[in-house]
């Protein structure tokens, strides 16, 4: 149908009548930057609304809808005289802001916008993302993954150009039509979702989209940014059988019982696990006791709090509220093989000597393999000192990408909170480190500024918002 507003028309509007009119009205945002709550638009029967039935308000095809209504304006500045950032062009305003703009929620879709204000603050990702083509598809790629990474780099770059809260029509219409599971209605409105769901499968829709078979560089480019390589040993104690495998995963579980205060217990917890599987010398199942240890560090670490467990009573996912704490600056190194241990030796002796040189310290004599390499260290965002981080960011931007050696030591750049009872229900919020080194919360399409001492309060141990998903960033060294 149609939508006429003051002296303009806009044609062949598409109305989703399976959907609540507020997403219809979301999508005329869109096009005029009127605000939904500001939208009055003329039916049968009266004014639209948010959650009328469309089968009762005799809709039809090609039909003319009146709109009215006020878009938000920036106020002009004065001929001559102070620049407000309200004058500013939108582009301008975001840049003066620090920050990228909220995502407005289309209905118990705060466990996606969450999830995607962390992962666009990885800015590896939002490049991979930028060079992928639009009109060609890999034969062996389906067309709705196709599709969702399309409107993921469409989305990424409208959250950067903009200071306005962003309507993501598009990409949830594609994330449902993807995964259908996020499209389950509850009296007609939309479900809540778990937020790790949510963030796993959009990793694994970029992991395969973003793939470059015969590719020189990055030919796994998610693998790379957020893949954590598990060298893994099992032992059956009933036969004495011992087996090994590896495998990738995309986040470290932090197992939470009565045993774990803080984050590096129950990482210790969730590399160990007792699985039930068939034993070849005792010709039938049996317990084995699985021991992973960390092979392969990825650029990205992300750690999910396992909080949520299916309570056969109520039928739903239960919440663990115990508070469990995790720190600015996680050092993954006990977790590591003794291969990778080996491997870290050296990167992570430059970053002490580094860091120590910012303090006035004198290094420590370097080994035959690092005396030559007296440079900066790069991306060391946990100091307190301004002038340091501002140095090693340089140092990590002029250092090519292939040229960097990983330490270990990782700094929180992103939590997800969750507040309430259950997966399925409650409110998720995103707190995100920017560039510039503060923390914003984007709670919907409200972003908050943050200090950073408060960010390690969301541990739980209360109703109030406890992480639930942290990413933390690899500190490097160039080599």
């Amino acid at each position: 149908m149609s939508v006429k507003w003051q002296k303009e028309v806009f044609p062949d509007v598409e109305i989703d009548t399976s959907q609540p009119p507020y997403l219809f009205k979301c999508q005329l945002y869109d096009l005029t930057g009127v605000p939904p709550e500001r939208q009055k638009i003329m039916v049968k029967g009266g004014l639209l609304k948010d959650d009328a039935d469309w089968s009762t308000l005799g809709v039809k095809q090609g039909q003319k809808l009146m709109m009215m209504g006020t878009a938000d304006e920036i106020v002009k500045a004065p001929e001559k005289g102070p620049v407000f950032m309200e004058d500013l062009p939108e582009e301008e305003q975001a840049v003066t802001l620090g920050h990228s703009a909220g995502l407005l929620n289309l209905g118990n879709t705060c466990y996606m916008n969450s999830t995607i204000q962390c992962l666009h603050s990885v800015p590896e990702l939002k490049f991979a993302l930028h060079q992928y083509p639009q009109s060609e598809r890999r034969s062996d790629l389906d067309h709705p993954s196709h599709m969702l990474t399309v409107a993921t780099r469409d989305l990424f770059n409208e959250l950067d150009k903009t200071a306005k809260p962003v309507a993501p029509m598009q990409f949830w219409m594609l994330l449902r039509k993807k995964y259908p599971q996020f499209g389950q209605l509850h009296n007609g409105v939309f479900m809540q979702q778990d937020a790790e769901e949510c963030w796993t499968q959009i990793l694994y829709t970029l992991s395969q989209s973003l793939r470059s078979p015969g590719a020189n560089e990055n030919p796994e480019t998610v693998k790379e940014l957020f893949g954590v390589q598990l060298i893994s040993r099992m032992h059956c104690q009933e036969s004495g059988e011992e087996s090994s495998e590896s495998e990738t995963v995309y986040s470290l579980k932090c197992h939470i019982s009565h045993e774990v205060n803080h984050l590096h217990e129950g990482l210790r917890h969730g590399l160990k696990s007792e699985l039930e599987k068939a034993s070849p010398s005792l010709g039938r199942s049996a317990i084995y006791l699985k021991e992973s240890r960390i092979n392969g560090l990825p650029r990205y670490l992300t750690i999910q709090f396992v909080r949520f467990f299916w309570k056969r009573e109520s039928n739903q996912k239960a919440k663990i509220l115990r508070k469990v704490d995790y720190p600015l600056e996680l050092d993954v190194y006990d977790f590591c093989s003794d291969e990778l241990q080996k491997k870290l030796e050296a990167p992570r002796q430059l970053l002490r000597d580094e860091e120590g040189k910012k303090l006035g310290l004198k290094a420590t004599k370097k080994s035959s393999t690092s005396k030559e390499n007296d440079v900066k260290m790069s991306d060391a965002e946990g100091s307190s000192n301004v002038a340091v981080e501002s140095s090693l960011a340089a140092a990590q931007d002029d250092a090519p990408v292939e040229e960097k050696q990983l330490t270990g030591i990782y700094d929180l750049v992103a939590v997800l909170t969750h507040k309430g009872r259950s997966a399925d229900s409650g409110h998720y919020v995103a707190w995100v480190k920017q560039e510039s080194g503060k923390w914003i919360e984007f709670d919907d399409d409200n972003p908050i500024p943050q200090r950073e001492e408060d960010i390690t309060k969301l541990s739980g141990g209360g109703d109030w918002h406890m992480a639930y998903i942290c990413m933390y960033k690899a500190r490097v060294v160039p080599v």
